[in-house]
């Protein structure tokens, strides 16, 4: 018995230490000094015409040819502004170039694409992992005015950033788009208000573009943001966001396009949201939430221990 109980406890403090998205059962604490509190506006000026279209069949088709042991996310395999970011033409009640956080971190949602049960499940661990981890709450339509929309059409994955105003989509072509939760995670965290972390200004101190490697066409989506356009919330550049490319994204021959500066570092992991995520995010909201004191190790000693 003392034999399983330690080795209990041995696999508690190893997940604990080597796991780099956050664990479901730990919820970190959001900022409110860092937050933005003097607009809601989200500046999406930078992102260039390209994010400003019409979905495209050939995104969907060059998705098509996705499968797990594909070097890029599928995400990457799109032709979008910074790959995945659309802002339709069509609709828009706003400023072409700006866009909103969602009123009290509310966010209304429907699920109306041709996925199986467990594409769907995947969209609803998603969600549940913003329940736990943040202050965020989607709430299914029933009528609100704004509302994002799952949709599953063949034009790949895609998503526009913030709160656009009435009925926007949230694409997730089948089954690439949805084969992992993290895919699902990062293109609601663009509807959320966030671009991709390798655009921050200050990425090149971190990481290195290898420019000759980039599919032609594709250049543009490795631009850095204007740092008096975007904020960083206080938190530091992180390797491990979800919102950050692979090492491999939109690589014309199968070699490096980014090239972390800090040695053993691995970027574009989709399998859930990293602490920076979190902390971003309650940031951004307004939202403070507090990480237990004993933290899940201890929680689970006590159990056993008392």
């Amino acid at each position: 018995m003392m034999a399983v109980l330690q080795l209990m406890l041995y696999m508690c403090v190893a997940g604990s230490i080597t796991a780099l998205p956050v664990d479901d059962d730990v919820v970190m604490v959001g900022d409110d000094s860092n937050a933005i509190e003097d607009s809601d506006v989200i500046d999406l000026s930078g992102l260039g015409p390209e994010a400003f279209t019409f979905p495209k069949n050939e995104s969907g088709d060059a998705l098509a040819t996705w499968t797990e042991s594909s070097l890029m996310n599928p995400e990457e395999m799109s032709f979008y502004g910074e790959g995945d970011i659309l802002i339709p033409t069509y609709g828009r009640n706003a400023v072409r170039d700006q866009t909103s956080r969602w009123p009290n971190g509310h966010i209304p949602y429907l699920i109306d694409g041709s996925f199986n049960q467990n594409q769907r499940d995947n969209i609803m661990k998603a969600i549940a992992d913003y329940h736990r981890l943040t202050c965020l709450r989607f709430i299914p339509y029933n009528g609100q005015r704004d509302y994002i929309v799952f949709k599953s059409a063949n034009t790949g994955c895609w998503s526009s950033v913030g709160r656009l105003g009435g009925r926007q989509e949230v694409n997730l072509q089948t089954p690439g788009c949805v084969s992992k939760k993290g895919t699902v995670l990062h293109e609601i965290l663009h509807a959320v208000g966030f671009i991709h972390e390798q655009s921050r200004p200050e990425r090149d101190d971190f990481v290195k573009i290898n420019y000759n490697n980039i599919r032609s066409g594709s250049e543009g989506n490795f631009k850095k943001s204007d740092s008096k356009r975007v904020a960083d919330l206080g938190i530091p550049y992180d390797y491990n966001s979800v919102m950050h490319y692979s090492e491999y994204a939109f690589s014309k021959n199968s070699k490096k396009t980014i090239e972390p500066k800090t040695g053993g570092m691995k970027v574009g992991q989709r399998e859930g949201l990293s602490r920076g995520d979190v902390k971003k995010v309650n940031a951004m909201y307004n939202c403070k939430k507090e990480e237990p004191q004993t933290g899940w190790v201890g929680s689970v000693w006590q159990s056993i221990f008392g």
